[in-house]
């Protein structure tokens, strides 16, 4: 709510047997962007927004991006116009995008949308958004999308001080997003017959790794069918369930390794998403991300059959080191910005007993480096990582009896605001009562 960097703006169709249609309209930076100029070389230092609780740290100046090239409501932006067909089961079967002047007619966010939804009265221009966004998504499962609803840790403002809230995703949040991954993966594939462009990859784990997920989780009590996909069993967990929340958090061990890879003239040995199941290219936030200007920029060439500009072509290796710099850096921001939070707010409860939930124990990622859930470096460190529910709090825990998928009992060890530092531990023991 009252977002002004506005990237997308969506019309969807009802074709005839069933069919639909899909117009997505991206903001086009390389309208007010001059190539190889005093701006184009900030954004490339930069790489992408930060987001901070009291305020962004822009990739464009707010004047571009909540101003002059935001798909406002009621204002005509340049844009490059998506026309996605698909057939009655949701399947594109054909792609375009073309430069195109546009007029959004209405800004809207998740929470308003999702009630709409219940209330049965969606704004015309999404309102075959859940039945596509219902299609897609069974989709995105028999292609083996490795997708982990779990819910996220917010920071908001309480008056003059902050609060973290625990933001759980909505059908809408699910179903818009699938928009945007057609696009991407529509993107993908106009690259790669055109054999320029540049992908975002994500290995797909190994079966040693898919084993030990699924002895995890039945260990916990977790049903995961004989020849069930990692897909399709993570799709029907609930994450409010703590045995479920420990299955989710273990499976983002399947999604590391992320990066992007340019290529020109023949395509890349790799081109796989396994968070998507298929090939997939940013090109639906150019307000906010960099590479997404130069993915766009390929894909309107292709479509209108001219040479990809040149000073695309020339970012095209330079740009995968440039965005895996600015996701570690953004990765470290949300960290740090979240650290704070909690180490301020628990600051003046250190001693006090919380209810836990074990998401990992026993040090089981120490060899891997980094840990996904806290960014931490886990190597020379043994226990388990907890979930606390009020303040929403991810955070370490030493003691005994930290079984993964259970709840348990914690004591507030240490919060410290200047080191950014939280940690519970297990209460100890109770001593034995002497005898007379």
């Amino acid at each position: 709510p009252g977002a002004m960097d506005l990237d997308q703006a969506m019309l969807l169709w009802r074709r005839p047997r069933g069919r639909y249609c899909v117009h997505y309209a991206i903001a086009d930076l390389p309208a007010f962007v001059r190539a190889g100029g005093p701006l184009d070389r900030e954004t490339m230092r930069r790489g992408q927004t930060l987001y901070l609780p009291d305020a962004p740290v822009p990739l464009h100046p707010p004047v571009l991006s909540a101003g002059a090239a935001s798909l406002l409501p009621d204002q005509v932006r340049p844009a490059a116009l998506w026309t996605i067909e698909l057939d009655a089961d949701g399947e594109p079967s054909d792609a375009r995008v073309r430069r195109a002047l546009v007029r959004s007619v209405a800004r809207l966010d998740y929470a308003g949308v999702q009630a709409d939804v219940a209330d049965g009265r969606l704004h015309p221009s999404i309102e075959v958004l859940p039945e596509l966004g219902r299609l897609r998504r069974a989709l995105a499962v028999a292609r083996g999308a490795v997708e982990l609803e779990l819910p996220e840790q917010e920071i908001e403002a309480d008056g003059a001080r902050w609060r973290i809230v625990l933001r759980k995703r909505t059908e809408v949040d699910a179903w818009n997003a699938e928009i945007s991954l057609l696009t991407g993966m529509c993107a993908a594939q106009l690259m790669l017959q055109a054999r320029i462009g540049l992908l975002r990859t994500l290995p797909a784990p190994d079966d040693a790794a898919i084993a030990e997920l699924r002895r995890h989780a039945r260990s916990l009590g977790v049903q995961w069918a004989d020849g069930e996909t990692p897909a399709g069993a993570l799709s029907a967990l609930d994450p409010r369930d703590p045995a479920a929340l420990a299955v989710l958090t273990e499976a983002t061990r399947l999604l590391r390794g992320a990066g992007y890879v340019g290529f020109d003239g023949a395509a890349p040995r790799y081109t796989w998403h396994t968070g998507i199941g298929a090939p997939y290219a940013h090109v639906t936030a150019p307000l906010r991300r960099l590479v997404d200007r130069y993915g766009a920029e390929v894909c309107l060439a292709v479509c209108a059959g001219t040479a990809v500009p040149e000073w695309t072509r020339n970012a095209l290796r330079l740009l995968p080191e440039v965005m895996a710099s600015s996701d570690r850096r953004a990765a470290q921001v949300e960290r740090a910005c979240l650290d704070q939070v909690e180490s301020w707010l628990l600051g003046p409860r250190v001693g006090e007993e919380f209810e836990a939930i074990v998401l990992r124990s026993n040090g089981r990622d120490a060899r891997n480096g980094p840990d996904d859930l806290t960014g931490r470096d886990d190597r020379n460190w043994r226990g388990a990582e907890v979930f606390i529910a009020d303040p929403p709090t991810l955070a370490r825990c030493t003691g005994d009896h930290l079984v993964e998928g259970t709840r348990v009992t914690v004591r507030l060890a240490e919060a410290d605001p200047v080191a950014r530092k939280v940690h519970f531990a297990t209460k100890p023991p109770p001593l034995p009562s002497s005898k007379e």
